[in-house]
């Protein structure tokens, strides 16, 4: 019963299911805090606002994945609510998630790593210093792979579960 409600009960009109759902707009919500963290940092120097929304945005994404992997192994079968895509049958959705999983699978390494290293390297209260340009370089990469991640996870999802 349990995997039946997972796969058929999204809450937008595809065929996602709740998971594919949440994760698929929650991406929308990620870009726009961290875009807006990056401006606040940049733009404002607030740089203790920006750290913390940082952390409480790492440890949000942290959880997500987590409950996001535990339905997709365990309850949700989304192969089967990919199946009835015109684009399931030729790979190109197979495809998709490839490409996808190329960022997914190393950008929570690297904004880990972001996270740690800044959390090292600046004072409290946080205010730029010899770690500053380093930071920023990997801090670029990050924001640049979390971008994809959602791109490209929005393609996977149209691909697999919105077209028809």
């Amino acid at each position: 019963m349990l995997t039946l409600l997972a796969q058929n009960y999204g809450f937008l009109p595809t065929r996602g299911s709740v998971m594919l759902d949440f994760v698929f707009l929650a991406m929308f919500g990620v870009i726009v805090i961290m875009a807006a963290s990056i401006a606040l940092v940049r733009y404002r120097r607030l740089y203790n606002l920006h750290k913390w929304l940082q952390i409480i945005l790492g440890v949000v994404l942290l959880l997500a994945v987590i409950a996001f992997e535990v339905d997709m192994r365990f309850f949700t079968n989304w192969r089967e609510l990919a199946e009835p895509s015109p684009y399931y049958a030729s790979g190109t959705v197979d495809t998709s998630l490839y490409i996808h999983l190329a960022f997914a699978i190393p950008t929570p390494l690297l904004w880990i790593y972001v996270i740690v290293m800044a959390v090292r390297n600046f004072p409290s209260p946080v205010m730029p210093n010899s770690y500053s340009n380093s930071h920023k370089f990997w801090a670029r990469i990050a924001a640049i792979g979390m971008t994809m991640t959602a791109v490209t996870g929005w393609i996977f999802y149209y691909l697999g579960f919105v077209a028809s």
